[in-house]
């Protein structure tokens, strides 16, 4: 990197969310009752006028064994007990979603099973957990059906399942492939037991592979990103999501196994993005939006050149599909103007979904202005781009926008363009690496209100 991009990145890497949702969850004020969540939900579907069906996002959260760097709601154990009680609570769930909803079946456009550790399950508890969903859904015609599996615990037989089910995408968590850092994040797996994986999927009929990455990762160098992007390389995903490390050890304790000293930071850990990313570009992947890598024939990446990509809790997905419901403990669900997120506490959850309730925890209602806001911060982390005037697309705090983006003009990293009464904001180039910190700009309540402690990662 060059003086200018080092400069750049201690000038703008400040704590800032990932903006999955916007409002983002600590701003989240004013949850909706069981009622006015179903409303909204029907009205979702009721809008849906393309055909493209809902998505469903189910929470696994058992694992085997603790990986130290992880953010999500999880659990460890060796008790499958507690599996066939849980697969029956998603079933039921859902059933209650289509009984308040006044409907025997939904079209279903996404699916996606996370974790947590999805293949924790057994073939047969899999097995029983998607005839469920499957007997009350109608799958469009071109539907994602995608599950984040760990290499060390796959088998052929939850494979076939899957593929059985009509499973046609699958998520590997592979992280990092170098053993020192593998040892220290308490995730040890080899190149064989991926590409053993990879190559099972492939052959079972699976149009897509991805691979989860992750940089900044203690006792990550320049030569662990070079040997882990070789194996990359070699092994050739369809897909590959190179995540920014979150230390947030307030959060999640168990990130307190190794230290800062440990940690690459700042220019240094921008620096590994940059080779992995040059690594992956000099070998046919096409960077979309934010931390994600497709070949060029892939969905996403023609998505993203038809203006089509769209981005929800799952990640980056080539297809619009709303509402999307959240199943499982800590699922968040989104109707487009509400979220909902369900108990985090698995025998909370069990236990509402056992009196016939929806488990909902949290939420938030969206005023007028959050949605307005939303479609912007969705626009720029989807197409770099976005645009309003005073008739379309508008909302009072908007007109302060532009004043707060003039440094970032002024350094080069975006372009603020007024003419003919229509603004229009688009990110150069240089300016991917901060596009938290643009969309930061048209975050209304986190201007409004800045956090008294840290809540979020750092943006770069």
């Amino acid at each position: 990197m060059t003086q200018t991009d080092v400069a750049l990145l201690r000038k703008y890497n400040v704590p800032g969310p990932r903006y999955t949702s916007y409002p983002t969850v600590p701003y989240w004020d004013r949850t909706p009752t069981e009622a006015e969540w179903i409303d909204r939900v029907a009205n979702a579907v009721a809008s849906d006028t393309t055909g493209a069906g809902a998505a469903l996002y189910l929470h696994i959260p058992f694992c085997r064994s603790l990986c130290t760097y992880c953010g999500c709601n999880m659990r460890v154990t060796r008790n499958h007990g507690l599996v066939m009680p849980y697969v029956q609570s998603l079933v039921k769930e859902y059933s209650l979603y289509l009984q308040r909803l006044g409907r025997d079946r939904l079209a279903v456009g996404e699916i996606h099973l996370g974790g947590g550790t999805p293949t924790f399950l057994h073939p047969e508890e899999l097995d029983a957990l998607l005839e469920g969903l499957m007997s009350r859904s109608t799958v469009t015609k071109d539907a994602s059906l995608s599950i984040e599996v760990d290499p060390r615990t796959t088998t052929h037989e939850q494979l076939v399942v899957l593929q059985r089910h009509g499973f046609n995408r699958i998520s590997l968590g592979v992280q990092d492939f170098d053993p020192r850092v593998q040892d220290i994040v308490n995730r040890l797996q080899s190149e064989e037991q991926v590409r053993t994986v990879t190559e099972d999927a492939r052959a079972l009929g699976f149009r897509s592979v991805n691979f989860d990455l992750i940089y900044g990762l203690p006792l990550q160098t320049l030569d662990s990103i070079t040997a882990t992007m070789d194996a990359v390389v070699r092994l050739k995903p369809d897909r590959i999501a190179f995540y920014a490390y979150a230390h947030v050890p307030w959060i999640k304790p168990s990130q307190r196994r190794f230290t800062e000293a440990d940690l690459p930071e700042g220019d240094a850990k921008r620096a590994l993005y940059e080779l992995g990313r040059a690594r992956l570009e000099a070998a046919g992947y096409v960077e979309i939006g934010m931390d994600h890598f497709a070949l060029a024939t892939d969905d996403l990446v023609i998505a993203a050149r038809q203006g089509r990509l769209h981005r929800n809790f799952m990640g980056y997905t080539p297809a619009f599909s709303r509402p999307l419901l959240g199943l499982g403990v800590s699922s968040i669900g989104d109707a487009g103007d509400a979220f909902a997120q369900n108990e985090k506490n698995l025998q909370q959850y069990e236990e509402r979904i056992a009196k016939d309730e929806l488990p909902i925890q949290r939420g938030h209602l969206l005023d007028a202005e959050d949605v307005v806001l939303r479609g912007h911060i969705l626009d720029l982390m989807t197409g770099l781009e976005t645009r309003w005037t005073a008739e379309e697309r508008y909302t009072p705090f908007l007109d302060s926008v532009p004043a707060r983006l003039a440094e970032m003009q002024k350094d080069g990293l975006l372009d603020v363009i007024q003419q003919h009464g229509e603004t229009r904001i688009h990110v150069a180039p240089a300016g991917r690496a901060f596009l938290r910190n643009v969309c930061m700009a048209f975050d209304a309540r986190l201007i409004r209100k800045a956090p008294a402690t840290q809540l979020f990662s750092s943006t770069v």
